[in-house]
Formats: structure tokens, sequence, C-alpha cells
């Protein structure tokens, strides 16, 4: 059912390609000095700037698709996420991330399907 793409990678293999709209969100990341003062003037200090979060969601899989999907996080508190370029997404680049957010439903016991498998990509 699922395909492989070259377009998002884990430790340089290949992931199941989202089956919906996959969000990216970038956001920078501000230090704990940051905030407004008594006048309410904000000093914001950024210490990093669009950090990437990568939404994956794959509706319905199969026993087997869902324990390669896994298997490729198993064990790893970071890793090497390949992805389409944030200002071209024709050049891949690599980050290190950590897999977040985790879910699923399990569609039916008796065919062995899964349903809305969902988790987040989040560059470290």
């Amino acid at each position: 059912m699922l395909t492989k793409t070259e377009l998002f990678k884990i430790d340089g293999a290949a992931m199941y390609a989202p089956a919906n709209e996959q969000a990216h969100s970038f956001e920078d990341l501000d230090s704990a000095d940051s905030g407004r003062d008594e006048s309410g003037i904000m000093h914001r200090f950024r210490v990093r700037e669009k950090v990437g979060s990568w939404s994956f969601e794959y509706p319905i899989c199969t026993e087997a698709e869902k324990n390669a999907i896994l298997a490729q996080f198993a064990g790893k508190e970071t890793f090497s996420f390949t992805h389409p370029g944030k200002n071209d997404s024709t050049v891949p680049e690599t980050c290190t991330a950590y897999m977040s957010k985790y879910s699923i439903a399990w569609h039916s016991a008796k065919n062995g399907l899964w349903h809305n498998l969902k988790f987040n990509i989040i560059e470290c």
C-alpha cells in the first residue's frame, strides 16, 4: 500500500511517503532572557532561527508497514533526518532530529490494519 520516497530519510534510509498533505513548520527559539519589561516592551534574544518540524500521517497501514515505519526510530534518541530544503525544496538538507507525538489507532485487529499513524519529526 505505502511506497518509499527518497525525499525523506532517517539515517540515510528512505521513509514511507506521507499519504496526505504534510505540514512543515519553522520557528525561532528565544533565550530564557527574552520577555517584556515593566513598560511592556518586548526584548527578544533569539538563539536559533527557523527550527524545523515535520508532521507525518498515514491514514491506513498494514502491520508490516507500521512496524517498518516505527523500526526506523527504535532505540534512537536522535537521528539524521534528510528532507527537502527549507528554501529550495529540490535541494535536500540533513539535520539532527527526534521523533515526537506518536499516535495510532487499531482499525481492524482481524485484518491487521492500523489507522491514523501520526508523528512529528523535530529538528534538534
